[in-house]
């Protein structure tokens, strides 16, 4: 009988569950952690579907039926999709300063794809309606369907091509990398068409909100790949090599300019605020000085937007500490932007012109503890699947002989 114990899969099992359960208190700290919040918001959400009924558990109402874990949903979606796009500037669109980076974020792409639906399956009431009718009767008019089949493919050609980078493949996975990226910006651009063709909500309505997305994500992407780039280093314990931390150096410049072209989205998203109906006046009024304005100026602004660009540019690319500071201060920001971006617009009744008096006032959200844990258990699932995948890939470096081989590459191990 042939023995199986010492076959190269069960050896490379065996070698990644070791490194695994081999990690510092500090790693197994934070391995325990993640699990702890993804397991807690895996129960809240299972709990509140199906036993206590989303509409009992969840802060959310007929007039603010989008709240946080849609936000939740967004902003995990949003990372992915700008973790698609700046990878492929290295191993599809040719610009070999990139590739050092590249299969750690398509794995963070998938990653946060996959903590974006396990968020909006534990929001909406009945997942496996959802799916089954995705295909049983698709409707081809709706942006909703539109976005989970676009998204579906778009996770598919991720994984495929995350498969072909691990087997240095890369030709064939640049071309389903071509495909992640196409499939990506299509499900990415229509799911900011979901709410731009909302007429009732005048906030959101019209083109501005595609392109807001788009643009955004490559801004999250970047902040994504600088901090668990760092965080991977401190992890492996080693110094990180000439070629990763170039790359890193030329994300983050690619970031400031992210940072920048937000900034200018931004102010004129303010500027046409003033003009149109009167629910755009009220909202921008709440947003600058009324009941949301700490959130805007100080979460989104300063803390997304001013500090982090200033980090960056006192960095220059080669100072990770601040380039640490900066990402960590970004993907904070960026949360409350998305959910600032789903609670603002609906925060004025839809009847507030028409003066019918049971809608005199602005409505008002606050989640609940069960919807917090059901958002921590997304942010618990990326930060367990990312600690886990850094180990079981071995940081992405194959160990040959001596010599630490990355991306293709052979350098002398540090």
């Amino acid at each position: 009988m042939k023995n199986t114990d010492n076959s190269p899969v069960i050896t490379s099992i065996k070698d990644a569950l070791n490194r695994v359960f081999s990690g510092g208190p500090v790693y197994l700290t934070f391995l325990s952690l993640f699990s702890i919040l993804f397991i807690a918001g895996v129960i809240s959400g299972v709990y509140s579907l199906f036993i206590a009924g989303s509409r009992h558990s969840y802060g959310t109402y007929r007039e603010i039926p989008l709240a946080l874990l849609i936000a939740t949903y967004i902003f995990f979606v949003v990372a992915s999709t700008g973790l698609c796009l700046v990878s492929s500037i290295g191993h599809v669109f040719g610009n070999r300063d990139f590739l050092p980076i590249a299969k750690r974020s398509v794995l963070l792409a998938l990653i946060t794809i996959v903590s974006g639906f396990l968020v909006i399956a534990l929001e909406i009431e009945n997942p496996f309606r959802m799916i089954i009718y995705l295909f049983a009767s698709p409707n081809f008019s709706s942006n909703i369907w539109w976005m989970g089949t676009l998204y579906m493919l778009y996770m598919i050609f991720m994984a495929i091509e995350f498969v072909l980078l691990l087997s240095e493949s890369h030709r064939t996975a640049a071309f389903f990398g071509l495909l992640s990226v196409l499939f990506g910006v299509a499900a990415h651009s229509n799911l900011g068409g979901i709410f731009a063709m909302l007429h009732g909500r005048d906030v959101w309505y019209g083109p501005f909100l595609p392109v807001y997305f788009i643009l955004s994500a490559m801004m999250t992407g970047s902040a994504f790949i600088i901090l668990f780039s760092i965080m991977a280093q401190k992890i492996r314990s080693i110094k990180m090599d000439e070629a990763e931390a170039k790359a890193l150096s030329l994300v983050s410049k690619l970031a400031m300019l992210m940072i920048a072209a937000v900034v200018f989205l931004t102010i004129w998203k303010m500027i046409t605020m003033t003009t149109g109906g009167e629910t755009r006046g009220i909202t921008l009024h709440e947003m600058i000085s009324g009941s949301h304005a700490f959130s805007f100026w100080v979460l989104e602004v300063a803390c997304g937007m001013v500090i982090p660009f200033f980090l960056l540019l006192l960095a220059g690319g080669r100072k990770h500490g601040l380039m640490l500071a900066a990402a960590v201060l970004m993907i904070f920001s960026i949360f409350f932007m998305r959910l600032d971006l789903v609670v603002l617009a609906q925060i004025v009744p839809l009847y507030w012109e028409l003066g019918v008096k049971e809608f005199s006032q602005l409505h008002t959200y606050a989640p609940t503890w069960k919807e917090i844990l059901v958002a921590f258990g997304g942010i618990g699932f990326c930060g367990m699947a990312f600690l886990l995948g850094e180990k079981v890939f071995n940081g992405f470096v194959d160990i040959r002989g001596g010599k630490a081989v990355e991306n293709g590459k052979a350098e002398s191990e540090p």
